[in-house]
């Protein structure tokens, strides 16, 4: 336990209408309940981050918070038998970072049936992939699961100059799959080529303005799509027969204008992938199969680094759309 000692934060506050995130001197008791006290050597920037300090964003139950909805870091204390002082761990999503406190800050607390123990990563690459990445890994094991194969024919990423775009790009190439990447940043394309996709085409459908039709040409065996919206209505209309669509974002909006011909006459399933409240089993698996064969293979080229006290411009860029890659915000020695 921390006892009367205060450490550095990333604290936000709202008032008047706006939120501010600064950084502050708290205490202990500033932490709040949990049974797994944790030195955090590293978080990451997300857009719910980004949320988190926007007024009305929708994420944070009550202010102050400490944002940061993943950390990585090793085990200070420990009333579960589970985790020993000096353990490396993580934690994400559950109420982290929006109705208790996150990554930001020096130390942290959460429950121990939150907590991943760290095996075959650094606590710099577990952050670099963080929540954004083991979305994309949890979307790529959805269509895996639904018998998606390389021979099954190309699979589509969308919003792939993003956090969860930009991993599942590397993981389905490294698989062997034909990758067909789409981002509306025109200069992406020779990242999106090194990180294995076999084409880059722009945001979709080609004309934002076209009236989507409820059965277009089919062209995707899987589809990860972490945009929805208009564009995902109008990918559901050319997913070839059988084929499945798994979808973990809402930066299009939350309406999905479609009709239901695609399911019903060509068996295409809509996958939903939730990151924050998967049980806690399924998540250490998955974070294995992370070190291990859904490892991406350019992790090092994703990855942008700054101290956590330069999370507000971080977050802003993310929040503008101006955002690539992953973006690790160092924390121990940065404050």
């Amino acid at each position: 336990m921390l006892g009367c000692m205060a450490f550095s934060a990333m604290v936000a506050r709202e008032s008047d209408g706006t939120v501010v995130l600064a950084r502050e001197e708290v205490g202990d008791d500033f932490l709040g309940a949990g049974t797994v006290t944790i030195k955090v050597h590293f978080s990451s920037a997300n857009y719910k981050d980004g949320l988190a300090i926007t007024p009305r964003g929708g994420v944070v139950r009550e202010y102050p918070i400490i944002p940061g909805i993943d950390l990585t870091g090793e085990v200070v204390s420990s009333e579960d038998p589970a985790f020993a002082p000096g353990d490396p761990v993580l934690a994400h999503g559950y109420e982290i970072g929006v109705s208790r406190n996150g990554g930001f800050a020096e130390y942290a607390r959460v429950p121990a049936e939150w907590v991943v123990p760290l095996e075959g990563l650094t606590p710099r690459e577990a952050a670099a992939l963080g929540t954004a990445g083991f979305t994309a890994a949890l979307s790529v094991q959805a269509l895996l699961d639904r018998g998606l194969t390389p021979e099954s024919g190309p699979v589509l990423v969308t919003g792939a100059t993003g956090g969860v775009g930009s991993v599942a790009v590397d993981i389905l190439a490294g698989l062997g799959f034909e990758v067909v990447a789409s981002t509306g940043k025109t200069d992406a394309g020779e990242l999106l080529g090194t990180l294995g996709a076999a084409s880059v085409i722009g945001r979709l459908p080609e004309d934002p303005d076209a009236k989507i039709r409820p059965l277009g040409k089919s062209r995707w065996a899987g589809v990860v799509d972490s945009v929805g919206g208009r564009s995902l209505a109008h990918i559901l209309s050319t997913v070839n027969y059988g084929g499945s669509v798994a979808v973990s974002g809402l930066t299009g909006g939350p309406d999905l204008p479609t009709t239901v011909l695609p399911f019903i006459l060509r068996g295409v399933s809509l996958l939903g992938v939730d990151s924050v409240n998967l049980p806690i089993e399924p998540r250490r698996e998955l974070w294995a199969r992370l070190a291990k064969d859904l490892k991406p293979r350019h992790l090092s080229l994703l990855e942008n680094y700054a101290p956590v006290t330069d999370a507000p411009r971080v977050l802003r860029s993310i929040l503008d759309g101006t955002h690539s890659g992953r973006t690790v915000l160092g924390v121990a020695g940065e404050f």
